[in-house]
C-alpha cells in the first residue's frame, strides 16, 4: 500500500518499508559454571530458548569443578540462545556462554560481531568469572557485572565486588535475580547503557576541537 506525502500525492514507496528496521544486537551471557547463564537466557527471553543442556556424569568427575554447585545435575555444552525486545526498534540475541575450561574455545566464534557481554558472578564462587572478565578486558568488548544473588550466597555490596573483581570504576555492578525476568530485563537495559555511554565518549574525544 503506497502512502500519502505531505503534498496529498502518493509516494511510490511503501508505507511499511518507510518505517526504520529494527536495531539487531548480538549480546553474550558470560560466567562461571552454574552461575545461572541458562536460566537468565531462559527468564527473559520472549521466544523459546535455544538450549544445549546434557546431563552430567561420572566421566565429568575431575574434570568439572562442581564445588558450591553440587546439586547441578546438567552443563551447556555448546551455547543458550534467546531474544528479547528491549524497546520498539531494539531486540537483543542472547547467546550464553558455556561456563567450563573445557568449552571455552567456542568463546571466540561466540563473541564474533558481539556489542557487549553480561558477566554473571556468584559471591560463593567470585573467581569463577574472572576468566570472563579477563576475556572480555583483552578484547575491548563492554561488559556488566551481575551478582546472582543465589539464597545461600555472600551478602556483599556492588563495591566490594568490584574491588574483589579490580574492576574499573565505571563497569557497572548490578545485583540481580537471573530467575526474575524483569530483574534480568533491568541488567540488559543496564548494559545497553553502558554500551552507549562508551560510543558518546568514543565520539567526543574523536570529535576535533575546532
Amino acid at each position: 500500500m503506497a502512502s500519502k506525502r505531505s503534498d496529498g500525492a502518493e509516494s511510490i514507496v511503501p508505507a511499511a518499508a518507510q518505517a526504520p528496521a529494527p536495531v539487531a544486537v548480538k549480546i553474550l551471557i558470560a560466567g562461571g559454571f552454574g552461575v545461572g547463564k541458562t536460566t537468565l537466557v531462559g527468564a527473559v527471553s520472549e521466544i523459546r530458548p535455544l538450549q544445549t543442556e546434557e546431563l552430567l556424569t561420572d566421566r565429568s568427575a575431575g574434570v568439572d569443578d562442581t564445588g558450591g554447585v553440587e546439586r547441578k545435575t546438567t552443563t551447556t555444552v555448546a551455547m543458550d540462545f534467546g531474544r528479547i525486545t528491549i524497546r520498539d526498534g531494539l531486540v537483543l540475541y542472547l547467546f550464553g556462554t558455556p561456563g567450563q575450561d573445557r568449552f571455552w574455545f567456542m568463546w571466540d566464534e561466540l563473541s564474533y560481531g558481539a556489542l557487549g557481554a553480561v558477566v554473571l558472578a556468584d559471591t560463593r564462587r567470585l573467581t569463577d568469572c574472572f576468566p570472563a572478565v579477563d576475556y572480555f578486558e583483552n578484547r575491548g568488548l563492554p561488559f556488566i557485572v551481575g551478582v546472582n544473588r543465589f539464597d545461600d550466597g555472600y551478602d556483599y555490596t556492588p563495591e566490594e565486588i568490584r574491588d574483589a573483581l579490580d574492576l574499573g570504576e565505571k563497569t557497572p555492578v548490578v545485583l540481580c535475580d537471573a530467575r526474575d525476568r524483569s530483574s534480568g530485563k533491568d541488567v540488559l537495559t543496564t548494559l545497553m547503557k553502558h554500551i552507549l555511554a562508551i560510543h558518546r565518549a568514543q565520539r567526543t574525544s574523536s570529535t576535533p576541537a575546532l
